[in-house]
């Protein structure tokens, strides 16, 4: 399933097995939308605006290898290194 990045408009192939999603518009002020599925416009990411915490739904992974999901783990570093 392809999910872009709201944020920079990149996309990655996830692998997902789910049937429920999370209304974005329930969200609490402190949390923002950071991945949508290009499906079906579900949300499949967010971060907290102060405390460093993401979190995404799927596996990003297209193919089966150890760097898929660098770019989840480099933003979450980079999180806690700003604090």
């Amino acid at each position: 399933h392809p999910v872009q990045d709201i944020r920079t408009e990149q996309v990655c192939i996830t692998s997902q097995n789910h049937g429920f999603a999370v209304d974005e518009y329930s969200l609490p002020r402190e949390l923002q939308a950071t991945h949508r599925s290009l499906f079906d416009r579900s949300l499949q990411g967010i971060r907290h605006t102060r405390l460093p915490i993401i979190g995404f739904q799927g596996h990003p992974e297209g193919g089966p290898g150890p760097f898929d999901a660098s770019t989840f783990f480099k933003e979450f570093l980079d999180l806690i290194i700003k604090k």
